[in-house]
């Protein structure tokens, strides 16, 4: 298969995913709001999980057609990513022990998120 339409394809799965995603997840939280807790609200919370599953899938789609050297970049923005993420976050950690605000864990994937793209940015930067 050809870069362009390889990554044609990932950015069509990808995309689909992302607004089933944002779909679940505005929708699953409007109509859970009012709910009383118990399994149903619990079960309509956790409705995002599936389009998130396929956004997974179609990176793991988009890795399996890249080449090898490519797939290689990739996955060094991804390694830098969760290391420095991981730094991060313990770092906080200690930082919550005296006294920071508490931080949820949906950071982790917003500060990781960042990190690749721009990561994935300075090395194509660097490269020309």
């Amino acid at each position: 298969m050809k870069e362009k339409e390889g990554n044609r394809k990932y950015k069509t799965e990808l995309g689909i995913s992302m607004v089933l995603y944002m779909l679940a997840l505005f929708g699953s939280l409007y109509f859970a709001k009012p709910m009383e807790d118990g399994i149903t609200r619990t079960v309509l919370l956790l409705l995002p999980v599936i389009p998130m599953a396929l956004a997974v899938w179609a990176i793991a789609r988009h890795f399996r057609r890249m080449d090898e050297y490519l797939r290689l970049r990739a996955l060094e923005s991804v390694a830098v990513a969760a290391a420095i993420t991981a730094g991060l976050s313990v770092t906080y950690g200690f930082l919550e022990s005296a006294g920071f605000p508490k931080v949820t864990m949906f950071w982790v994937w917003s500060v990781m998120g960042l990190v690749w793209g721009a990561h994935a940015c300075l090395r194509c930067l660097i490269s020309r």
